[in-house]
């Protein structure tokens, strides 16, 4: 039995998700999860550092994750929100080209603390995810996992949106393939009671 909460990303628990992306020096070489964001009327991302930029997307309601928290301590997060939000992903213009009904929700990127990967936390930042969106009104949700080569070791560190097994087992439908090991796979939320 876990004593993990998911919480929203707000600039309540922003504090957290800050400590959690400094212990690792920003993530990803310094993205501060900022990679897949564009500009918004309000904020310009080459005139702020990209730690700045991600507060400011949060203080905007423009910037949407589930936090994994350990106590006071976020561990892990998962990164959702619309295409509008998130539209810088990778294989974009392969992506587009298959694309027949876009969908409302996108999951881009998961960060697991180093002494919580292989824990089951991306399993559990992901749930939240979902259970956010359904909260939200639910809807169609695309993502864009890794597809693993039998055998092959592959650093958890260098899976930043997750696996195809591990979305297959959240419910999620495999559609296509984008890039080398890009899946694009698909999942419909159902809105939250209440």
């Amino acid at each position: 039995m876990t004593s993990h909460v998911i919480r929203p990303l707000t600039p309540e628990t922003f504090p957290a998700w800050l400590a959690l992306a400094k212990k690792h020096n920003g993530v990803w070489g310094g993205c501060y999860c900022s990679y897949f964001h564009d500009d918004t009327e309000q904020t310009v991302k080459d005139e702020h550092d990209r730690a700045t930029f991600k507060q400011r997307l949060v203080a905007e309601g423009v910037a949407h994750a589930a936090l994994v928290f350990d106590g006071d301590d976020a561990i892990a997060w998962c990164e959702y929100g619309s295409p509008v939000e998130l539209p810088n992903i990778y294989h974009r213009k392969q992506y587009d080209a298959g694309e027949t009904k876009p969908a409302p929700w996108r999951i881009t990127c998961f960060f697991v603390d180093r002494d919580h990967r292989r824990s089951g936390a991306a399993r559990e930042a992901l749930d939240g995810a979902l259970e956010l969106i359904a909260q939200a009104g639910g809807g169609e949700v695309v993502s864009f996992p890794n597809e693993l080569a039998p055998g092959k070791k592959t650093s958890s560190s260098f899976l930043h949106n997750g696996t195809r097994t591990m979305f297959e087992k959240a419910g999620f439908t495999f559609e296509r393939h984008i890039g080398k090991s890009k899946t694009v796979m698909r999942k419909t939320v159902l809105p939250a009671h209440g």
